[in-house]
């Protein structure tokens, strides 16, 4: 062996085994309701330095199983939160929940991966999979770079939403709704009715700019069925947990400023060029990362209202 070979292989463990280490520490999770934990992703863009871990991703508890709902940016992500369910529960987790394609909320779903966990979607979500898995997989190989994204599976669910289901945890109930095109075309909400929380996944924004990826229409007409839903606390994809129905109202009027003003551009025959430069500038202050996605916001809004 050449002179400081044993030294070059030791400290190449050591490295790996900080690596390893990294991998598996705890994802930070808060209980935020009696068997209800969730963590808080960071309003940032996805990146390698943030392991993807922009969304909010969550757990639940029942008396003899776990659901987890949303596994993050990345395959690290997803074992972050692995270890922490690890951390305070020995119960099974049966029920991997994807509450819409997103990067953000189902690179992680790979470390779930296993006997005995089904994978639970939107009954759109494996056509979401199927046609744009891999443009989120190059796209964000860019940013995260390799060693992020070759692990990422977009496995389709095993079991799918076509309207309303329930899956009981033992002495807990779930109900998962499947919704019309609003942010995505693949919605998914869950109910927890012991404590009345409701996961909404990307159909709420808090602090973080809502995206529009489905139909701005169908988002505003979802808003009004989900403000009916009897609950206390909602977990939005992005932002702080919140008291329910008032954690809409910053969504519900930044949506409903962008169309307004997107129709107003197409009545003075104004280009979707402008409707991009101008439309709900009025809210710039109000949120984060308005300037990497009103336009696009605007863009899309532009090319569904100018067909009514």
């Amino acid at each position: 062996m050449a002179p400081g070979g044993p030294a070059v292989a030791l400290l190449l463990m050591l490295v790996a085994s900080t690596i390893a280490r990294a991998q598996e520490r705890e994802l930070p999770v808060s209980e935020v309701a009696p068997g209800i934990f969730v963590h808080i992703g960071d309003v940032a863009l996805m990146t390698r330095e943030n392991d993807g871990a922009i969304a909010n991703v969550g757990f639940v508890v029942g008396d003899s199983s776990v659901a987890v709902i949303d596994t993050g940016g990345s395959v690290r992500e997803g074992r972050q939160l692995l270890a922490a369910i690890r951390s305070r529960t020995g119960k099974p987790i049966r029920y991997v929940i994807n509450t819409h394609a997103h990067p953000d909320h189902s690179f992680g779903n790979a470390a779930f991966a296993g006997d005995g966990i089904t994978l639970v979607g939107h009954k759109n979500l494996p056509r979401a999979f199927a046609t744009r898995g891999q443009f989120y997989l190059d796209g964000f190989r860019r940013s995260m770079g390799d060693e992020l994204i070759n692990e990422v599976r977009m496995t389709p669910p095993g079991l799918l939403v076509e309207d309303r289901l329930t899956i009981d945890l033992g002495g807990r109930t779930l109900l998962l709704r499947a919704w019309p095109t609003a942010h995505s075309d693949c919605d998914l909400t869950v109910f927890d009715e012991p404590t009345k929380t409701l996961f909404a996944g990307d159909l709420v924004f808090l602090g973080h700019i809502p995206v529009v990826d489905g139909s701005i229409r169908g988002w505003l007409r979802a808003l009004d069925e989900i403000a009916a839903i009897p609950a206390l606390r909602v977990v939005p994809g992005h932002g702080p947990v919140s008291g329910w129905p008032a954690a809409i109202g910053d969504e519900r009027r930044y949506l409903g400023t962008l169309a307004a003003d997107v129709r107003a551009l197409i009545a003075d025959g104004q280009p979707i060029a402008v409707a991009a430069e101008r439309a709900a500038v009025s809210e710039r202050s109000r949120w984060q990362l308005f300037d990497d996605y009103n336009a696009r916001n605007a863009t899309a809004a532009f090319s569904e209202i100018e067909w009514e």
